[in-house]
C-alpha cells in the first residue's frame, strides 16, 4: 500500500511516501481502506519524539490518529460490521507504528462507530479526535450542564470548534478565545461572545461581557490567555486543559482536569447523531494528498490552523 512514513523522530521534512506491506487484520480487527484523515498538532508532535517518553514507538511510523473509512476485511470474530460499512475512528494504539496516513490501516472492531451519514467523508475524517477531546473534557472530565457558562481559549481550532457546538447542544453559554479574523467563524458555529486574545488581557473582556465568574474554563491553546483568565472562573470551578498538565492555580479550590483523549465507540456514536441532527458541522480548511503529508504537519504545527485539515489518500 502508499502510506506516508517516519523512521526516525526529527524534523517533519524526514517523512516521506512510499510502498509498505499492506496490514492484515487479526481476531476483532477489521482492515480499512482510508478515505480521509484529520490531521492534529499532536501527530506533528509525535513524528517529533515529544510524546517518545509517553508512548512506546515501532518505527517506521505511519502517522495519523483519526480515520474515516470503509470496512474492506474482517478478522476472525469481528462482525460488528459488514464489509463495505462506512465508519469512522480514533485510532491511536498503544504503540505508536500503524496510523491512518495510509490507503489502509487494521483497527480493532471496537474502537469503530458508524460515520454520520449527513456530511462528507472529508468532514467526518476530521472529527474523532477533536470530537472526543472535546467531548471528554467538556462532560466526561468536565460534567458540563445546561446553563453553564464555558470559556474556551482556542475557540477557533480543531478541538475549540467541536467544543463550541458540542456545548451549545447541551444548552450552555460558551464564549471564543481567537483572533479577531475567527469571531464571526466562531460566532457561525453557535458562539454567544467572541474574544480576541490579541487586543488586551483576556480576563478582563470577560469581565466585560458578563459581570459573573464563569463556570468552566476550557484550555485548549497556548500562550498567556489561561493566566490572564483563570481569576474568571468562579469558586469551585471546574478547569480543564489539554495542553499543560501542571498549571498554576492561584487557588486550591480550582477543580482542575488534564485531558489527554482515549479511543471511545460509544462516544463516536453520540456524536454522529449530534452531526447528522445538523448540531455539529466540520469545517475543512485543507485537503493534502499522502504526497503533501509533510506540508500538512507542518502548517497544523503552527496551532494558528481553522478548522479541520485532511489527508485524502
Amino acid at each position: 500500500m502508499k502510506a506516508s512514513y517516519y523512521e526516525k523522530f526529527g524534523e517533519l521534512d524526514q517523512v516521506k511516501t512510499g510502498t509498505l506491506d499492506r496490514p492484515e487484520p487479526g481476531e476483532g480487527e477489521v482492515l480499512l481502506r482510508v478515505k480521509a484523515a484529520g490531521v492534529n498538532p499532536v501527530d506533528a508532535a509525535v513524528a517529533r519524539g515529544m510524546l517518545k517518553d509517553a508512548i512506546p514507538t515501532e518505527f517506521p511510523v505511519i502517522p495519523g490518529w483519526d480515520v474515516a473509512g470503509v470496512v474492506e476485511e474482517r478478522g476472525h470474530a469481528a462482525r460488528r460490521f459488514d464489509e463495505g460499512d462506512e465508519v469512522y475512528a480514533y485510532a491511536r494504539r498503544p504503540v505508536v507504528q500503524h496510523g491512518t496516513f495510509a490507503e489502509f490501516v487494521v483497527l480493532p472492531e471496537c474502537y469503530l462507530s458508524c460515520r454520520p451519514q449527513k456530511i462528507s467523508m472529508e468532514e467526518a475524517g476530521g472529527i474523532p479526535l477533536v470530537g472526543l477531546t472535546a467531548y471528554q473534557s467538556l462532560f466526561q472530565a468536565g460534567n458540563l450542564q445546561e446553563g453553564d457558562s464555558l470559556l474556551i481559549l482556542g475557540a477557533s481550532g480543531g478541538v475549540g470548534t467541536l467544543a463550541i457546538q458540542l456545548a451549545k447542544a447541551a444548552g450552555a453559554k460558551v464564549i471564543g478565545v481567537a483572533s479577531k479574523k475567527n469571531h464571526d467563524f466562531m460566532k457561525e458555529l453557535g458562539a454567544d461572545h467572541t474574544i480576541d486574545y490579541s487586543a488586551g488581557n483576556v480576563g478582563e473582556a470577560v469581565k466585560n461581557i458578563s459581570s459573573d465568574d464563569v463556570d468552566f474554563i476550557f484550555h485548549c491553546s497556548r500562550g498567556d490567555s489561561l493566566s490572564q483568565s483563570i481569576d474568571t472562573l468562579k469558586s469551585g470551578g471546574k478547569l480543564v486543559s489539554i495542553t499543560n498538565s501542571k498549571p498554576e492555580l492561584p487557588s486550591e479550590d480550582i477543580d482542575f482536569d488534564y485531558v489527554f483523549v482515549e479511543p471511545n465507540a460509544r462516544q463516536l456514536d453520540r456524536i454522529s447523531e449530534l452531526a447528522d441532527e445538523g448540531k455539529i458541522k466540520v469545517p475543512i480548511s485543507k485537503t493534502y494528498k499522502l504526497d503533501e503529508v509533510t506540508e500538512a504537519l507542518k502548517n497544523i504545527e503552527s496551532l494558528h490552523s481553522r478548522g479541520k485539515t485532511v489527508v485524502t489518500p
